[in-house]
């Protein structure tokens, strides 16, 4: 009976040895299969990761392109400009030479000094037509951002800080001051 029960303990110790074999078969499989899985997922994503680099890199080639077609036309367009500003100053230099020509062949002084006006309306029709507008200061107040003050004038007859004289024309460019007027501003002083 001994032998009996020591077989049955056998048994279910083999039987019991049988089964947590099997539970670690299993678990081992399952754990297989889900590396395995976790390893296509990685190789998916590896795979994502490098064609996202690949896009990235046609990305900067075609950026770098735009960047250097859009610096050439911006480079066309400023050669243009400066070459259409040109043709409108030779009709100027033109109009200069023939002034000269005129002004030594003859001793009419006002033929000369119309000669010089109408190229000087020229030139200002050229450089308005490109955005310029001259500062209007005389008789204006004080602005420093239109105006350079040289010197304060004393006066009792006119308020203070008002521009009394133009010593040189100020020019805006396209809504841009490029050179304030330099002038004289009154100083109020009583009497």
């Amino acid at each position: 009976m001994e032998t009996t029960q020591t077989n049955k303990k056998e048994e279910e110790e083999k039987k019991k040895e049988e089964e947590e074999k099997e539970t670690v078969e299993t678990k081992t499989l399952e754990l297989e299969k889900e590396v395995e899985k976790l390893r296509k997922a990685l190789e998916e994503e590896r795979k994502k990761a490098e064609d996202y680099l690949i896009r990235l890199k046609y990305l900067q080639a075609d950026f770098e392109n735009y960047r250097k077609r859009v610096k050439k036309e911006i480079e066309e367009t400023v050669r243009l400009e400066i070459e259409k500003l040109v043709l409108k100053l030779l009709n100027v230099l033109d109009n200069l030479e023939l002034a000269l020509k005129v002004g030594r062949e003859t001793d009419n002084k006002d033929a000369l000094i119309k000669g010089v006006e109408l190229t000087l309306d020229g030139l200002k029709e050229a450089l308005k037509e490109e955005g310029l507008v001259g500062i209007e200061a005389l008789g204006k107040p004080f602005d420093p951002n239109f105006h350079e003050a040289v010197e304060h004038v004393k006066t009792n007859n006119q308020p203070d800080n008002i521009v009394v004289e133009e010593l040189r024309k100020g020019y805006i460019l396209r809504g841009k001051v490029i050179r304030p007027s330099i002038v004289k501003v009154s100083k109020l002083v009583n009497s």
